[in-house]
């Protein structure tokens, strides 16, 4: 990976949500939603505390409420407006959205093992079956976005408030781990990412949150 430019970067600060009621009991999200507990509004307001000092130049958050809410307690006390982009949703899960996580894993059993026997190439293409979005799918729309912003933004602060399954399947897509030592559900409700961006390239600085196997 090519050296950053210090001139054209732009910092990213990605977090996830903070928990919803869907989280507690063990609902498939996806690009359904379900409003934030107590525990996620506390979650929220630590994540404010943590980044207090950083002066970030833009907010953007995922359009589903759970994220955007997140967004807007973080910046609660800078007077910022939150902006929303459909590219930052949760990977869409097609019919199993709002039902049970452990409905999905029976009955998507035989494909999940079928996924779990490719190679990494194979599995960021594979379509667990019709109304999903394949990880490459979801890459690419994600990616875009930050390219875009990091284009944008040269030199730049700019917290997104995004989903754990994005950030799981970017972190693998970057090289920082892999599927097998970042399961689904490995990345903490307000876990983050810093990381760089010069429009082409990502360079990681810090994870938190980040439960690597």
């Amino acid at each position: 990976m090519k050296k950053n430019n210090k001139k054209n970067y732009c910092t990213f600060y990605l977090i996830r949500h903070g928990e919803t009621e869907w989280n507690i009991k063990g609902i498939v999200q996806g690009q359904k939603d379900s409003p934030l507990t107590e525990q996620g509004i506390n979650q929220a307001k630590k994540a404010a505390r943590l980044f207090k000092k950083i002066k970030f130049d833009e907010i953007f958050s995922s359009d589903l409420l759970r994220a955007k809410r997140t967004a807007e307690i973080i910046v609660l006390e800078r007077e910022m407006a939150v902006k929303t982009s459909k590219l930052l949703r949760e990977r869409l899960l097609g019919r199993f959205q709002g039902k049970a996580v452990m409905t999905m894993r029976e009955e998507l059993k035989k494909q999940l093992e079928k996924k779990g026997k490719l190679t990494h190439e194979e599995r960021f293409k594979f379509r667990l079956e019709d109304g999903f979005e394949t990880d490459e799918e979801a890459m690419g729309r994600f990616i875009t976005f930050l390219r875009e912003t990091a284009m944008a933004y040269p030199q730049k602060k700019v917290l997104i408030v995004t989903h754990g399954g994005m950030m799981r399947i970017f972190l693998t897509h970057l090289g920082f781990t892999t599927y097998e030592e970042l399961p689904p559900g490995s990345i903490e409700n307000a876990g983050y990412i810093i990381l760089e961006c010069d429009g082409v390239d990502f360079f990681i600085k810090e994870v938190k949150g980040v439960n690597k196997k």
